[in-house]
C-alpha cells in the first residue's frame, strides 16, 4: 500500500515540510485554482509538481502521485450548455497528466454537493472535534431555512426539525447555512440561499437513470483514452451515500459501482474506494466491496464513522481511524489480498496508494485553522493508527 496525503496547495496550513514528517511519500493534489471544464495545461501541472518538491527544488522525496480531483463540471453531469466542449478538455488534461508522469485520477459525478455535513467542528470525548452530519439539523435546514419545494422526510424527522428550526437564532440559521453550502461550488464565496436554489433547480427534471446514463455517457468518451494513456481513473463515492436536497445520487452502493464498471468495462474505469462515505450506510459491505471490486480500486479513501443508526439516511459523526462502524481490520485485510493477487498475476499496479483520510481536530490542529477535516495531527494520528494495522496484519499472514 502506498502512503499518500491530500495536500491543498502552496496556501495549505499544512506545509510540504510538515508533509515530509509524516512519513507519507505520495501527494494527493490537484489545480483547485482552474474552474470546471478547462484544460490543465503542461505548466501548471509542472508548477505544482515543484511546488511538490520544495522550495527552490529542495528534494524533498515527496511525488505528485494521484490528482484529486479532476473536475467534472456540472454542464457534463447535466449534459447541458458546452458539456462537449468540457469533456474534450477533460481528455486534454488527461494527455497532460500523463505526460507529466502521474497515474492516477480521482473525480466524483455528485451534483452540485461535493460533500454535505450540518458541523465542521463538533466536539467528540476528549476534547478533539469532528464533522457531522446531523440529519434533524439538515431537515431543519431544507423545511425551514431554504424552504425546499417537495422536501419530505419521515414524520419523526419532520416534527424534530421543527422543534429544533423553532429553538434556531438567526446567527445558528447562518451558521447552519454556511455549513451545508461548504461543499458547494463557489462556497468560500459566501453563496447566497438564493444561489442554491438556483443550482437545484438546474437539476429538477433529472433524475437518477438520467444521471448514470450521463456518467456512462461521459466514460465512454473519456476511459478508452485513460487506458491508452495508461492512467487510472477512479469515481469517489457519494458523500453521504444517500439523497439531499432531492438531488439523485448514483455512486453510493456497490451495485451502483458494478453496473457502472460493467458498462464501461475497461481497466481504466475503476472505483475510489472510501470507506467513510460508503460506511455512512449501513448495508455497504466495504470488507466485501473489496473483495468483489477490488481488481478495479485504484485509490484508497481510509477513514471512518460512527452511525447513530442503521436507518437510511441517518445521522453520523468522523470516527478515529480505527474507531468506528467500519470494520477497518477487515477492509485492510481484504486490501492486502486484493494485492497479493495483482503481485501474483505481474500487474504493475499491485501496490494501491490510500490516503488517511479526514481525521480528528486535535492539539494545535485549531491554531492552523486548515481546511474542514484535514487537519494535520489528527491525519498523522491516523495514519499510524493504519500504519500499525497494516504492520499486524503481515506479521499475522506472513
Amino acid at each position: 500500500m502506498q502512503e499518500s496525503w491530500r495536500w491543498f496547495g502552496p496556501k495549505d496550513p499544512v506545509t510540504i515540510d510538515d508533509v515530509r514528517q509524516t512519513g507519507a511519500r505520495g501527494i494527493v493534489t490537484a489545480l483547485h485554482h482552474i474552474a470546471p471544464g478547462a484544460v490543465w495545461s503542461p505548466e501548471e501541472i509542472a508548477r505544482r509538481q515543484r511546488e511538490v518538491a520544495g522550495p527552490a527544488g529542495t528534494p524533498t522525496d515527496l511525488t505528485w502521485s494521484v490528482v484529486e480531483s479532476l473536475p467534472v463540471s456540472e454542464d457534463i453531469k447535466r449534459q447541458s450548455g458546452a458539456w462537449r466542449e468540457h469533456v474534450a478538455a477533460w481528455v486534454q488534461s488527461l494527455h497532460h497528466i500523463a505526460a507529466a508522469g502521474i497515474e492516477v485520477v480521482c473525480y466524483n459525478f455528485m451534483p452540485v454537493l461535493d460533500w454535505t455535513r450540518t458541523d465542521l467542528d463538533w466536539a467528540v470525548p476528549g476534547g478533539a472535534t469532528c464533522m457531522r452530519f446531523d440529519l434533524v439539523d439538515f431537515a431543519a435546514f431544507d423545511l425551514h431555512v431554504l424552504e425546499r419545494p417537495g422536501a419530505e422526510y419521515a414524520e419523526d424527522v419532520t416534527e424534530a426539525a421543527a422543534r429544533r428550526a423553532a429553538a434556531m437564532t438567526d446567527a445558528d440559521r447562518v451558521a447552519l447555512t454556511r455549513n451545508v453550502v461548504f461543499g458547494l461550488p463557489g462556497a468560500a464565496e459566501e453563496m447566497s440561499l438564493t444561489d442554491v436554489r438556483a443550482h437545484l433547480d438546474l437539476y429538477r427534471d433529472l433524475g437518477e437513470e438520467r444521471l448514470r446514463r450521463n456518467l456512462i455517457d461521459f466514460l465512454e468518451m473519456v476511459a478508452p483514452e485513460a487506458e491508452r494513456l495508461g492512467l487510472r481513473l477512479c469515481c469517489h463515492p457519494d458523500d453521504p451515500p444517500f439523497p439531499l436536497l432531492g438531488l439523485p445520487r448514483i455512486m453510493s452502493t456497490e451495485a451502483d459501482y458494478a453496473s457502472v464498471l460493467e458498462a464501461v468495462d475497461v481497466p481504466a474505469n475503476g472505483v475510489t474506494l472510501c470507506s467513510g462515505s460508503l460506511g455512512a450506510r449501513a448495508d455497504n459491505d466495504l470488507p466485501g466491496m473489496m473483495a468483489r471490486l477490488g481488481d478495479r480500486v485504484h485509490f484508497l479513501h481510509l477513514r471512518n464513522v460512527r452511525r447513530d443508526s442503521d436507518a437510511r439516511p441517518c445521522s453520523f459523526y468522523e470516527s478515529g481511524h480505527l474507531d468506528g462502524d467500519v470494520d477497518m481490520v477487515a477492509l485492510l485485510a481484504a486490501i492486502r489480498a486484493e494485492e497479493g493477487s495483482r503481485r501474483a498475476a505481474g500487474r504493475a499496479d499491485h501496490s494501491i496508494p490510500f490516503r488517511p483520510d479526514h481525521g480528528l481536530h486535535m492539539v494545535d490542529d485549531r491554531r492552523r485553522q486548515g481546511q474542514p477535516g484535514y487537519p494535520l495531527v489528527g491525519r498523522h494520528v491516523g495514519l499510524a493508527e493504519l500504519r500499525g494495522a497494516i504492520a499486524g496484519l503481515d506479521f499475522a499472514y506472513a
